[in-house]
């Protein structure tokens, strides 16, 4: 690759972006900070998935409002051909459109100083060649051809048999035609285990004709598993749908039974309350993706979940948990909250739509096996305390924030949590736990075996799991053990931008709020509902503030309809809706008017992430509730 166009530097400061966008190049030696965490909300909106999945559709789009000044078309216009990030970069969502969009946009290499996992795997999947080697830029702008194998040959042994086969789905293809062995040594000695990698040694391929599993894995190491339960949703089933046809064609999935999509994103988006300029822009083509959705399930047999459809609506993670996961387990889906099913002592992750596409035909998928971080939980939540916190506590911290547990650009990393205080909380609650791990930059988290998860699975689903729960090996390795003391932990929220953006709820008192989102995988349980209501029962909201309800699945609406939960809300005056995750993600009722500051339940709080701009505070149901009631960010134990 010669550099023929510009190179795109993402720095914190708007001026110099904008200056970029208008023809002045930056050197090199620029001095200006790297904005962290470039997301994929920035790199291609909610608002742009709607619209298709293909280069031409989203380049245009690609970085549109990044710190406010690249217009609709200004990356592409621009005549870059290198996009240069920081730390974190592609920080998010599962979503590969976040790398077609690059392509879409004239990017043919990204140089960042890390990635984040699934955006990463993305672009090995998808033939994006990148680097957190800087020399290659100075090589670039001296004028030397710089062979992009020479980025290929710097990567683990999976990813480089990936990248010279063309991508993951030949791979896959040369894989079921018998023409690939492992990556990976199959023929090992037992070692110690962590959870983690007694769920993925015990599922390791090792080979066409042999058993499944291998006897150990450890930290670094890249194999192909078994998958268990695998699922899409409108976002990302057309893609992974097609991609699937061009490379398989009329191929059937691989144990289908086990596999699911779910109308959850789109289904509030014709809601009365949410606002006309979300609908006009977003309705249209989001119906053309339910309905490529639908299309491809009643053509494959695929179960398909939502309001009037064959099995029940809700957020896809939720029904997860409810439905589908078991302890042992491998869950994928096409979504980053995947690790939500981490609560039942399963490993979960999320993964794009090659990977998908791939685990459909083959039933296998790619797994970094991570590095793990034990984190052990004591004390007493003392009543208000809640895993939100926890969890807002812990990613904001410099280990995981800045990735301190990184060696390598392709390292992972996941948390196992533990400990004598996780049994004073419910599986519900324990799932928030588990749910944002991604966002402190992590691929999952998993539980230990408790009573929580043995009480879950035996009354919701009438299976005894004492039999399939995993516990770690005594001596088995960690990256870092880390106890945390609840009685030590803050009511915590994290400002807007990034959710490892923690700070101690009693440092914002004045933080005034107008918009109130208790709802989403995260913050829309049973559990959520109840912890909201209790605070906001026999109180008014304060002038001037929305509250919008929703419940995460058909089963946590009727359960909290049969308890008054939601009377209790709608006697409020909140906006009670039926189940689905829309508002996360400015696709529903919730979404931030001119002026407003948000204080939501939800996991990620990007800038416009929710749908418009404005401020947005994540923060727990009981502090939502309360700073309902009280116009401001609030400490529920303060309210008369």
């Amino acid at each position: 690759m010669k550099l023929q166009g510009r190179i795109l530097h993402l720095v914190e400061d708007p001026d110099a972006v904008r200056a970029q966008l208008e023809g002045t190049d930056l050197p090199l030696d620029h001095g200006k900070a790297y904005t962290y965490g470039v997301n994929t909300d920035l790199m291609i909106s909610g608002r742009a998935c709607t619209l298709g999945y293909t280069g031409d559709i989203l380049g245009p789009w690609f970085l549109e409002n990044f710190l406010e000044v690249v217009p609709q078309d200004g990356v592409k216009n621009g005549g870059f051909q290198v996009v240069v990030g920081g730390h974190a970069y592609g920080s998010g969502s599962s979503r590969e459109v976040a790398v077609v969009a690059h392509q879409g946009a004239g990017i043919q290499l990204v140089v960042a100083d890390s990635f984040q996992r699934i955006f990463q795997e993305n672009m090995v999947y998808s033939g994006m060649p990148f680097t957190t080697d800087r020399g290659v830029l100075e090589r670039l702008q001296a004028g030397e051809d710089v062979d992009l194998g020479e980025l290929t040959a710097e990567l683990p042994p999976f990813f480089k048999a990936v990248t010279e086969a063309g991508g993951l789905l030949p791979y896959g293809t040369a894989l079921l035609e018998g023409k690939v062995t492992p990556t990976y040594e199959t023929q090992r000695l037992p070692r110690p285990m962590n959870i983690a990698e007694k769920l993925i040694a015990a599922r390791a391929w090792a080979g066409d004709g042999q058993p499944l599993g291998i006897k150990s894995v450890q930290a670094g190491d890249q194999v192909l598993c078994q998958a268990g339960f695998r699922g899409m949703h409108e976002y990302t089933t057309g893609m992974v749908m097609a991609l699937y046809r061009e490379a398989f064609g009329a191929a059937p999935i691989d144990r289908p039974e086990q596999v699911a999509a779910f109308e959850d994103h789109f289904v509030l988006i014709s809601h009365d309350a949410v606002p006309g300029f979300a609908k006009k822009a977003r309705l249209a083509p989001a119906m053309q993706l339910t309905a490529e959705m639908v299309e491809a399930c009643e053509r494959d047999g695929i179960r398909l979940h939502g309001p009037g459809r064959p099995y029940p609506p809700g957020v896809c993670h939720r029904i997860v948990v409810e439905d589908y996961a078991l302890p042992g387990d491998i869950v994928v889906l096409t979504d980053s909250h995947t690790p939500t099913a981490g609560v039942l002592n399963t490993f979960a992750f999320g993964v794009g739509s090659s990977a998908m596409a791939f685990a459909l035909r083959t039933g296998l998928v790619p797994v970094t096996v991570p590095k793990v971080v034990r984190v052990e939980v004591k004390g007493s939540a003392r009543g208000v305390l809640s895993p939100k916190d926890l969890i807002l506590h812990l990613i904001g911290d410099p280990y995981f924030r800045e990735e301190h547990w990184r060696t390598s650009p392709t390292d992972t990393c996941i948390i196992e949590f533990g400990g004598p205080a996780l049994e004073q909380w419910s599986v519900d609650e324990l799932s928030v736990l588990t749910n944002m791990t991604v966002e402190g930059g992590l691929m999952t988290g998993v539980v230990e075996p408790c009573s929580p998860i043995v009480d879950f699975l035996r009354e919701r689903r009438g299976v005894d799991a004492r039999e399939l729960l995993v516990s770690a090996d005594p001596w088995c390795d960690y990256a870092r053990k880390i106890v945390v003391d609840l009685d030590e932990v803050p009511l915590t929220v994290a400002s807007p931008g990034d959710s490892r953006n923690r700070a101690p709820l009693a440092e914002h008192g004045e933080v005034g709020i107008q918009n109130v989102v208790i709802a989403s995988c995260t913050g829309g349980s049973l559990a959520d509902l109840r912890a909201a209501a209790n605070v906001l029962q026999n109180r008014a909201l304060a002038p001037g503030v929305r509250l919008v309800v929703t419940p995460s699945s058909a089963q946590v609406e009727r359960d909290a309809e049969k308890e008054g939960i939601l009377e209790l809300f709608r006697q409020a005056g909140a906006v009670v809706t039926p189940p689905g995750c829309g508002s996360c993600i400015g696709n529903g009722p919730g979404i931030p008017l001119e002026g407003e500051t948000t204080a939501s339940t939800t996991n990620r709080n990007f800038a416009r992430r929710m749908g418009a701009p404005g401020p947005v505070w994540l923060v727990s149901p009981a502090v939502a509730a309360a700073s309902a009631v009280t116009g401001k960010l609030t400490d529920p134990r303060t309210l008369a």
